[in-house]
């Protein structure tokens, strides 16, 4: 057996190596186990994992002298096992063969005196060298520091961004107004103070939590009537403001979307749409600015055995929209489906499974050949779908951490954010990488102009990342 297939454990041989792993380590068959044992292993100090990787892991709440080794299908990965510290912790790390398959493994985790084991999984990554450059045109600028999501107004020829920084209570948060061409702030505007929040449970009565600021995450504009829906996650609720000036129109209130993730405008329905991270998206009048019914997506799922059926429900992300014909695309990063809504009665027209994907989480759309694009945080790549059927005709690998995509209908490519890679892979519908461009740290969202190319905006590893916190424009040369 090769060493890339050793590195490959499906789910059904877990219990197998599990098995095979303390058969190995063990001092003795079959040790007394440990029935308290507690203990949790992560990976750290290491966020890309590729074949060549050196990886290091930490555990806690093990025993003061436990023996620790690592194996993976069956085979050792250490030389020599780890013991575990006074304070029940230890340190340890392994090499990822050179030849690894990528994709999802396995880690068996196999303590002794006692006798304990657990399985960690390990996410191998494509990694996917540079390339295409040349073939296309790239400027960034710096902005404001902890940019979310773009969107671009083709009546008002503006870009608008949106900017959060820090833990609750937030401070730092801006919707920014950047000209297309030069990439540089015409304006911004900071959101108005959030509602006291009630004290802590246990907290002295008056301390009431500092509510901070309605930081704003995702952006959608309405070209229709002048204006920028963003959700303000934090509070579960959304705000709109006037595009000319950036003045706020309408603060709606707090609870109204439930952890407000996404929006976007069907300017032709005079509907804005806002996933919710549930099986909610919440539905609101851009004309009369007040919400309506929202719509319920139950999953196609069936639940394992013993899986309560509200364990796995849809989970909304991302949202796409083919106005022409009133659909709504939304992704479940929860069960890895799609859902197909009609924007001109709010129902729910069809559910389907993405097979190949894993924490599926972006997504867009091509009208003219009807097909989905997905990008899968979990799985690392980018589906090609037929919306009609739900086959997938393309399981492209493009890169640590698909998180967002954007399909451009003038050249017909794919641009796909990989926040992990630092990278941005860009897809034909036949499902060839034409080119994987530099995205600087974490690439989080991506949109359109509509005239072939694409505004790119990244987030910041610390404050003095040179390369953190840029708006990026790429388009084919």
């Amino acid at each position: 057996m090769s060493q890339a297939n050793r590195f490959v454990l499906t789910k059904s041989a877990t219990v197998l190596a599990l098995a095979l792993g303390l058969a190995a380590c063990a001092t003795s068959t079959f040790q007394a186990p440990d029935a308290s044992f507690k203990g949790s292993v992560s990976v750290v100090e290491t966020p890309l994992i590729v074949a060549g990787t050196e990886v290091k892991l930490a555990g806690r709440d093990f025993k003061p002298g436990q023996q620790v080794n690592l194996m993976i299908g069956g085979t050792s990965l250490s030389s020599t096992p780890a013991t575990v510290g006074a304070d029940g912790t230890f340190r340890t790390q392994f090499k990822v063969p050179a030849t690894a398959e990528v994709g999802s493994h396995s880690l068996v985790v196999n303590a002794t005196q006692p006798a304990a084991a657990l399985v960690v999984p390990v996410k191998v990554s494509p990694n996917l060298p540079l390339s295409g450059q040349a073939a296309f045109e790239l400027k960034s600028a710096k902005l404001p520091n902890g940019l979310y999501q773009a969107a671009y107004s083709a009546k008002s020829d503006r870009l608008f961004v949106t900017s959060a920084s820090g833990r609750p209570p937030i401070t730092q948060t801006t919707l920014i107004k950047v000209h297309p061409q030069t990439l540089a702030v015409e304006a911004q505007v900071k959101p108005v103070a959030a509602p006291a929040q009630p004290a802590r449970p246990g907290a002295p009565a008056a301390a009431p939590r500092d509510p901070g600021l309605y930081a704003v995450y995702g952006v959608g504009v309405d070209d229709a009537n002048g204006t920028v829906w963003v959700t303000n996650t934090r509070q579960n609720t959304v705000a709109v403001y006037n595009q000319a000036d950036l003045k706020l129109i309408k603060q709606f209130e707090p609870g109204t979307a439930p952890h407000a993730r996404d929006v976007y405008v069907d300017t032709r329905n005079g509907k804005a749409y806002v996933s919710t991270v549930s099986k909610d998206i919440a539905v609101f009048d851009t004309k009369t600015l007040t919400p309506l019914k929202n719509i319920t997506i139950e999953t196609s799922v069936v639940p394992a055995r013993g899986q309560a059926n509200n364990d796995r429900g849809f989970a909304t992300m991302s949202l796409s929209l083919d106005a022409a014909n009133s659909k709504l695309f939304t992704v479940s990063m929860a069960t890895n489906e799609v859902a197909v809504i009609d924007t001109r009665t709010d129902k729910v027209e069809k559910v389907f499974v993405l097979e190949g994907a894993k924490s599926a989480i972006g997504v867009d759309y091509d009208p003219k050949s009807q097909r989905l694009l997905v990008a899968a945080q979990g799985s690392d790549n980018l589906l090609i779908v037929d919306a009609n059927s739900g086959k997938v005709l393309h399981d492209v690998k493009v890169g640590a951490g698909a998180l967002n995509v954007a399909f451009d209908p003038v050249k017909s490519l794919a641009y796909v954010n990989n926040r992990g890679a630092d990278t941005i892979t860009v897809v034909n519908l036949n499902g060839k990488i034409v080119a994987n461009l530099p995205a600087g740290s974490f690439p989080n969202h991506a949109t359109i102009d509509g005239k072939g190319g694409v505004y790119s905006v990244n987030k910041a590893r610390g404050s003095d990342d040179p390369k953190g916190d840029h708006i990026a424009y790429i388009k084919p040369r």
